[in-house]
């Protein structure tokens, strides 16, 4: 079994694991690659999500070698056959400790942004008849997969030791011998897939880019701001789209009743797997639009840079794209375009006078040239603050334009937003200019007759 990325991983085990909806338990995201895992866990089982640091504990003279972890609240789990067997002492123990424990209580406050553990902010769930406290409750600890499961040990044990009545162990991928090891740590082990060739985590998937410290906070965030947005994502299909007489690999999610599609452009040197696009997109999806996520270029076409910064055939694409999405589904068309992918799909709007809307992110809309003036769908320009050479394109772009259109910039952000909250406020403002202009009686004629907005 190989994963799209780790969205798709988090989707397919909050499949496994919804025995445990009734429990109403806690999800517990392992930093840093768990966590997005743990989101679409949490999200699936409309439950609580929060991060568990822990820190293991290493030997003086041979640190990867682990005598013990430790959590947050003051809790520790020492191994005593190993504190035994290298005659560690307590003095040791407490340097040790102490050390990583600031480690640990940085990360934690990075990670929350500030705020306290998710048990502290709700420690109870009151029913008609009984008040559980929520270090009784079932709690699910979820990591991208494992390796060595040294960290995903450390992580069950401490989580006991903090009062987990039940503790359960999710992973999309990880070997044989790790997952019978787990279950005398786990009460249970939820494993997708159990390869007994097994060489490291990221050759099960498509995409297993790092994830940052910022998108660990940004999952966090949303899931404590807006419990609301937290909820089903929509089913993910594998498409074949056909443009221009070439087939082109895509991601189609439509929620129910979707009000509107949008439509990804990716830019130079990215594709249909890019993180930051991908966490536009389940933005997207959780306002109700569906997106479209696919590769404007063929494999063996990406190798030839040259076809990167072919516009007008990456505009042709797209048109192509679209016509292929119409005939599927009814509803408005947008365009969210990144980079290159942002003149792509502005060069398609200005031929196609039925697209809604259109969002460019660290764009370069520059490159549309000439036909600027003649796109008619309402257009948000999002440039970074910092990224002052494609602001400076963006602003003389904008001169050009004659649609409804807007310039926001990100303070202190550069090109590729990888800032504390920078992406999730390019994903805000696109759900909003989205949802403005994509609805089912949205006329793309009248947004073209109003004044221009500088």
């Amino acid at each position: 079994m190989r994963f799209t990325d780790r969205t798709d991983a988090g989707r397919r085990l909050a499949a496994a694991v919804q025995y445990l909806r009734d429990e109403k338990p806690v999800v517990l995201g392992l930093p840093r690659g768990g966590v997005p895992v743990a989101f679409e866990v949490a999200r699936a089982l409309d439950a609580p999500l929060d991060v568990i640091v822990v820190r293991k504990l290493g030997v003086p003279y041979q640190p990867e070698l682990a005598f013990g972890a430790i959590g947050e609240g003051g809790v520790r789990v020492l191994n005593d056959d190993v504190v035994r067997h290298c005659g560690i002492d307590p003095e040791h123990i407490a340097a040790v400790e102490r050390a990583e424990r600031q480690e640990l209580e940085r990360r934690a406050r990075r990670y929350r942004g500030g705020r306290p553990p998710a048990a502290d902010e709700a420690r109870t769930v009151t029913g008609e008849d009984r008040t559980v406290t929520r270090e009784a409750r079932t709690v699910i600890v979820v990591d991208d997969g494992i390796a060595t499961g040294a960290t995903a040990a450390a992580a069950c044990q401490v989580v006991r030791a903090q009062g987990a009545a039940r503790v359960v162990l999710a992973v999309p991928v990880a070997p044989p011998d790790a997952v019978h090891r787990l279950r005398a740590v786990a009460d249970d082990v939820v494993c997708l897939s159990v390869p007994p060739l097994f060489g490291s985590v990221g050759e099960w998937y498509g995409d297993f880019s790092q994830t940052t410290d910022e998108e660990v906070a940004a999952c966090l965030a949303r899931a404590v701001a807006d419990p609301a947005r937290v909820r089903p994502a929509p089913a993910l299909t594998e498409v074949e789209v056909e443009a221009a007489g070439v087939r082109l690999a895509g991601d189609l999610a439509l929620p129910e009743g979707a009000a509107g599609l949008v439509m990804f452009a990716h830019g130079s040197g990215s594709s249909r797997h890019s993180p930051r696009n991908r966490a536009v997109a389940e933005v997207l999806q959780e306002a109700g639009l569906g997106t479209l996520l696919f590769d404007l270029l063929t494999p063996s076409e990406e190798a030839d840079r040259n076809n990167v910064f072919d516009i007008g055939a990456l505009a042709g694409r797209l048109a192509g794209a679209t016509r292929w999405l119409r005939e599927r589904e009814p509803a408005p068309i947008g365009y969210f375009g990144a980079s290159t992918g942002a003149a792509a799909a502005l060069r398609a709007a200005a031929d196609d006078p039925d697209i809604g809307a259109v969002v460019s992110r660290g764009g370069r809309p520059d490159l549309a040239g000439p036909r600027l003036d003649e796109v008619r769908a309402p257009t948000l320009l999002i440039v970074g603050g910092a990224d002052t050479r494609v602001l400076d394109l963006n602003r003389a772009a904008q001169a050009q334009l004659r649609c409804e259109n807007r310039l926001e910039t990100v303070p202190g952000a550069t090109h590729l937003f990888e800032e504390p909250g920078a992406l999730d406020r390019v994903a805000d403002l696109a759900r909003s200019w989205f949802t403005t202009y994509l609805t089912a009686d949205s006329d793309p004629s009248t947004s073209a007759r109003r004044e221009p907005r500088h």
